[in-house]
């Protein structure tokens, strides 16, 4: 696999192990580069593109751009235009932690930064209508999306750890972001859609023959790694065109949308085998490791749009099952000792669009996030989450005739500001005696930055 990953145990699970064990698996995951993923990805997190973020997430699901793909697939067909994006995108972080005391020295003294790893994506999204090659006249448009971490040279952020000093949930690097889907109009005023998010499953397998001073042979390594895909199908509906035969109606400026999206992850598991010749005969020693890098919700979302002359504005709630998140880490063998519990949650957005001139628009939008974490302590990996409001604003410029190219061209820009509300939490380890042994208030800030460049066509 091209990717940068690392499985790490911090060093109370480590010492739990049997030596030949952790040789097997410093061997197999050692030679890798650690990456600061997160459980989050960059579409609920932040935004995909620059309208997306600076709406807070509000209008994405009646954005006509490409990013359509992901939010509302149904909305691919509400611009007939094809199109060509490329975006940049810098999530700039600064997590702090301050120490409250506890049962031994603090591990830290007050006002830590403990994560200031930035995120930063190269994005690219294409639209057209593929219509041309069925055997029907309506037309039938394809999008796709995809954002790389560490502007296109990271192609798959992971890591999955336990950690003394704590670790922020949903935060730092993001990973792979690859979505596809088609949609179109079915009946007047009615578009659906689906598309299929996509994330990877990596699955490795070593044996081999070891002395007890870790020097390995007869090593057989075998790495796989398969694409597993989940559905997004959404609907819309433009209620004037839908249910008024006759124009003006009073329902013309009210759009509303549903969107339905499956829950998925990024997992690795590994299999180890070693045999110790005149200490540990065949069939060997095994060590089994599964673990989550990254998991996204199943989530409900519903939207409400009117246009209101010049200006668009969007009411949008949606509804995260967090709560399944439990039931996968019971399986990761990394994590599964912290106990941790999550609740589903309910996201409210609100997003303004105001057209200044025929070709200047601006955005603004506000959302409040709660933590899908219940806990306050999560035994080994201590987990951090906090509530936070989310502010967006950003821009954006059509140029009609643009030189050389025979098509219009879109430049967006958008920015966002997260604040952390803070929240305590209790840190722990498997080797303390006394546990909770501190205990750290958590808050932060984050700046997002993001631009865009659209080639209509």
């Amino acid at each position: 696999m091209s990717a940068n990953e690392s499985v790490r145990r911090g060093p109370a699970r480590r010492a739990t192990q049997p030596l030949t064990a952790i040789a097997c698996a410093s061997l197999l995951l050692g030679a890798v580069v650690p990456a600061a993923a997160n459980m989050g990805n960059t579409a609920t997190t932040y935004g995909i593109l620059p309208m997306d973020i600076a709406s807070a997430q509000a209008m994405s699901m009646f954005n006509t751009q490409v990013s359509a793909t992901y939010y509302n697939p149904a909305y691919l067909a509400r611009d007939q235009r094809g199109e060509l994006t490329g975006g940049l995108f810098h999530a700039e972080h600064e997590l702090r932690v301050e120490s409250q005391g506890g049962s031994n020295p603090p591990v830290r003294s007050g006002g830590d930064v403990l994560d200031d790893t930035p995120s930063q994506q190269v994005l690219i999204g294409l639209k057209t209508d593929i219509s041309s090659i069925t055997k029907y006249d309506k037309p039938l448009y394809l999008g796709f999306m995809a954002g790389i971490e560490e502007f296109g040279q990271e192609m798959l952020a992971f890591t999955s750890e336990t950690s003394d000093e704590g670790q922020f949930f949903n935060y730092g690097r993001q990973p792979l972001f690859l979505n596809v889907g088609a949609g179109m109009n079915v009946w007047r005023g009615i578009d659906v859609g689906a598309s299929l998010r996509v994330t990877l499953h990596a699955d490795a397998s070593m044996r081999t023959r070891s002395t007890l001073a870790g020097e390995t042979s007869a090593e057989s390594l075998k790495v796989k790694a398969k694409p597993v895909m989940r559905p997004i199908v959404g609907i819309n509906i433009r209620w004037g065109e839908t249910f008024c035969s006759q124009t003006p109606c009073w329902m013309d400026p009210i759009e509303t949308a549903l969107v339905y999206k499956g829950y998925s992850n990024t997992r690795t598991k590994v299999s180890a085998n070693a045999v110790i010749p005149g200490t540990i005969p065949p069939p060997g020693l095994d060590l089994a490791i599964q673990t989550l890098d990254s998991f996204q919700p199943e989530i409900i979302s519903a939207g409400l749009l009117y246009n209101w002359g010049r200006a668009r504005i969007a009411l949008a709630a949606e509804i995260q099952r967090w709560s399944r998140l439990e039931e996968e880490f019971e399986r990761d063998t990394i994590k599964n000792q912290a106990n941790m519990q999550f609740e589903d949650i309910v996201i409210p957005r609100l997003g303004i669009t105001y057209q200044v001139s025929d070709i200047i628009s601006v955005t603004t939008g506000v959302a409040y996030e709660k933590s899908p974490l219940e806990n306050r302590e999560s035994l080994d990996v201590n987990y951090f989450d906090n509530d936070r409001y989310v502010f967006g604003l950003g821009g954006s410029l059509e140029i009609k005739n643009p030189p050389i190219l025979a098509f219009p061209m879109r430049l967006d820009f958008g920015y966002q500001y997260h604040m952390l509300r803070d929240r305590d939490f209790d840190l722990s380890r498997s080797a303390e005696p006394n546990n909770p042994y501190e205990t750290i208030t958590a808050d932060g800030d984050v700046h997002v930055f993001a631009g865009s460049v659209t080639l209509k066509f």
